[in-house]
């Protein structure tokens, strides 16, 4: 059995013990060597060729996000971040993500050493995730999935479309803003569950909101849907969809994760299909796991089209494989393809806003 080999980038001693220990408990992972800083994590990469560096964001003479954009750039590889879990941290991370790392792990606060064991599953389950990952920014054509809004080309057109529903988890950060960016500013409202801690979904919020055309707000309880809008579930919140007097509105409640998460995929799109039906569209992009395969399906039994993302072009081809092998996506694209996609199948009504 070939072990995922890792390197572990923290200013921090006892993080690096914690972190070891964690990641040797695995029979499928070893440690073959940790770095104080970016320095001598740079010249470990040389010398060791890890296949998945995690890295901290705050480090001395070069902090973490500093060294990533460097790295992506020379040797590009699977990172997951060490982020602090505070509203700094979450910035920092969104900006990480939009770099080409493929997921983080929140830092635990207090009480270190046992708060870290608690996480102990997850951060060995991102790490070989990270192993397995294709690195989407580096198949998926940047060129193509950035600049101007692309136009509908020649096929099917549907004037009848309420809501786009988008699903996300590992890579989903990178891959939702390179989709989004390559949308005209109106189109149907759309609704996203990316699995993300509650601060981080804040902050994702507000980062696509500045960078985009499109108003980005995390969904509120009881929000009127508009065209032209996006609503981000929050980071401890399931979000769903209801009829509202004119057309859709939001719905955010708590409760128990499903599928291990909170917000969860088959949430929003099981709402999406017992309410929108034929009047919806659901993608499903890269992630680890199965959130969203059986949800997708319910929305293509009711008359919803359905997109899953391809392969190639998936940071983790885990989520949309399901929902293909369960015959869930009537159409499998690459990320830079469904841009144009959605806006065949979303064209607006004659004399809408523009």
């Amino acid at each position: 059995m070939t072990k995922v080999r890792v390197l572990i980038a923290d200013d921090s001693a006892l993080m690096r013990q914690l972190l070891s220990e964690i990641l040797n408990a695995d029979p499928e992972i070893e440690v073959v060597g940790v770095a104080a800083d970016a320095y001598m994590a740079r010249e470990l990469i040389k010398s060791l060729d890890p296949d998945v560096l995690t890295l901290d964001i705050e480090m001395p003479r070069m902090d973490g996000i500093s060294f990533l954009e460097k790295l992506m750039k020379l040797r590009p590889m699977p990172v997951v971040m060490i982020s602090a879990m505070t509203q700094k941290g979450a910035d920092v991370t969104m900006k990480a993500l939009l770099l080409g790392a493929v997921d983080f792990i929140g830092k635990p606060r207090l009480d270190i050493a046992r708060n870290l064991e608690l996480y102990a599953d997850t951060i060995r389950e991102k790490v070989k995730a990270a192993a397995r990952s294709t690195l989407a920014r580096h198949t998926v054509d940047r060129t193509a999935a950035t600049g101007s809004p692309v136009s509908a080309g020649a096929g099917e057109s549907y004037d009848n479309i309420g809501v786009i529903a988008i699903g996300a988890s590992t890579g989903g950060v990178e891959a939702i803003h390179l989709l989004l960016q390559k949308l005209p500013p109106v189109m149907p409202p759309i609704v996203i569950t990316q699995h993300i801690p509650p601060v981080f979904s804040a902050s994702f919020a507000r980062r696509l909101d500045e960078q985009l055309k499109m108003k980005v707000s995390e969904a509120v309880d009881g929000q009127p849907m508009q065209p032209g809008e996006v609503y981000i579930a929050p980071g401890d919140k399931h979000l769903m969809i209801q009829v509202a007097k004119e057309g859709y509105r939001c719905k955010v409640r708590g409760g128990e994760p499903v599928n291990r998460h909170m917000p969860a995929v088959d949430v929003l799109f099981d709402s999406v299909a017992a309410v929108a039906r034929d009047h919806a569209v659901g993608v499903l992009l890269t992630g680890m796991g199965n959130d969203g395969a059986r949800g997708l399906q319910k929305m293509r039994h009711a008359g919803a089209r359905t997109i899953a993302q391809d392969r190639e072009s998936s940071v983790v081809w885990g989520m949309p494989r399901e929902a293909i092998e369960l015959g869930a996506a009537d159409t499998v694209l690459s990320l830079d393809k469904i841009p144009g996609k959605l806006i065949s199948l979303a064209t607006l009504r004659q004399g809408e806003t523009t």
